[in-house]
């Protein structure tokens, strides 16, 4: 199975900055698209952002949008999240995987953003 492995999380103040990563250990890595996902405590998992093989095409959940940026870098099997202008609501585990089709998820990173 992919191994991901995510990272880049932190605790912050509101209105400040993270950059997450995610390491993917699969060589067709440009062959999916992929996403970020984030689960606050007692809500279900929801969809943050995602990006096509080629970086082509993204797509945000309309909370995130403006403030958050997903990219890649297929020549290291990587995706990112840049997260500026963080809000309380922000708070989760997030967590990188294909999509739509999802495979086993990896250990998330925490995100905690403080008012």
């Amino acid at each position: 199975q992919v191994q991901l492995v995510e990272s880049g999380g932190g605790l912050v103040q509101a209105g400040g900055s993270l950059r997450l990563s995610c390491a993917a250990s699969v060589r067709t890595f440009s062959d999916y698209t992929m996403a970020w996902f984030r689960q606050a405590p007692g809500k279900e998992r929801e969809f943050v952002a995602a990006i096509t093989g080629r970086g082509r095409n993204t797509n945000y959940v309309d909370s995130v949008k403006g403030r958050f940026t997903i990219s890649r870098d297929n020549t290291k099997n990587m995706v990112y999240l840049q997260m500026n202008s963080l809000k309380p609501g922000d708070t989760a585990v997030y967590y990188c995987n294909r999509s739509p089709r999802t495979g086993y998820w990896g250990q998330g990173t925490q995100v905690t953003v403080s008012s």
